[in-house]
């Protein structure tokens, strides 16, 4: 058989085969079902936010009316004498979740980095799971623990440790008896809860890092920990970000441990050893015996803390944003 040598040997396109069903708009009908069904899925979620928002909103409405926005920068909270300042819940609830956060972002890391860059094929699974699982312990437990263990530490050794330094022990945070249940103990058990989230959003994000981003840093004579702290952490950085702010919004929100730990007293106080008070512990502890003007007051005090929520995840949006278009760049 001969072949034409002035023939086109380029292969003509293959003509798409047409299907037989029904068309809508030039799509398969069964494909427009999908999209409008996985559309009105995706709706359902800023629907649901809004629900939640004016629910909230609406019960906490007659606050924000007699009070104005007020009522958020006072300092007494008094039921029985109608004042309702949420000033020192607000305090405790940003110092507490910034603090844990300070913490438990270079723990966080450095378990990310270790799984995800040092730790052999055997141990790091196992390693993986183990800090997973503090993500699936509730959080009574957490507040249990630090209960019969993290309190009676921070009471009989490490406030005593601290306060005989001779500099160190007399700084203004850590100033005062330190009867155990205080702002230090809610750091702590929020650092070791929020650790999971942060960690795990890391580890996952540096294995997604090319490994050619890593050999051509080892190309160019750097060294293992110059490969990682130059070439793969700045690569990742976006969503070491997002998943730092992740563990923030986890720590805002988390009542039940750090009712059990803070101490619950409204007041705001430098020393870490103080009792402190956070806007979740507040809605908690006195929801179910409010009525009246008192329960609008702890709607008021949910909408505020889910309107700083809403902030901080559109701060941790904007932060993702910039450091991506900074890496672009």
């Amino acid at each position: 058989m001969s072949v034409d040598p002035g023939a086109d040997s380029t292969p003509s396109p293959v003509t798409p085969i047409r299907g037989d069903g029904p068309k809508v708009s030039g799509q398969n009908f069964g494909d427009r079902i999908y999209r409008w069904t996985i559309t009105a899925f995706a709706l359902c979620i800023p629907l649901l936010l809004l629900l939640i928002a004016v629910e909230i909103g609406s019960a906490g409405w007659p606050t924000f009316r007699e009070h104005g926005i007020s009522f958020l920068f006072l300092s007494t909270w008094d039921p029985n004498s109608g004042q309702y300042g949420v000033l020192p819940a607000i305090y405790g609830t940003l110092i507490s979740s910034l603090l844990a956060i300070l913490l438990a972002t270079p723990l966080a890391l450095g378990v990310a980095i270790f799984l995800s860059e040092f730790a052999p094929a055997w141990l790091r699974t196992p390693v993986a799971f183990l800090v997973d699982l503090l993500a699936a312990i509730p959080s009574v437990i957490y507040g249990l623990w630090g209960i019969f263990f993290l309190i009676p530490l921070l009471r009989d050794h490490v406030a005593p440790a601290i306060k005989s330094l001779p500099v160190i022990g007399a700084l203004p945070i850590f100033a005062g008896p330190a009867y155990g249940n205080s702002l230090l103990a809610a750091v702590l058990i929020l650092t070791i809860m929020i650790l999971p989230y942060t960690s795990s959003v890391a580890r996952e994000v540096l294995l997604a890092v090319p490994r050619s981003q890593r050999e051509a840093a080892l190309a160019l004579g750097a060294t293992r920990w110059e490969t990682i702290r130059d070439a793969v952490v700045p690569y990742a950085k976006s969503g070491i970000v997002g998943g730092v702010i992740l563990g923030l919004g986890r720590a805002i929100g988390e009542t039940m441990a750090v009712t059990m730990l803070i101490g619950n007293v409204a007041q705001i106080k430098a020393s870490l050893f103080a009792p402190a008070y956070t806007m979740a512990a507040l809605i908690a502890n006195e929801f179910s015996e409010a009525s009246g003007p008192h329960l609008s007051a702890l709607m008021a005090v949910g909408s505020a803390l889910f309107l700083i929520t809403i902030a901080v995840n559109g701060i941790a949006r904007w932060l993702v944003w910039r450091v991506s278009r900074e890496g672009a760049a």
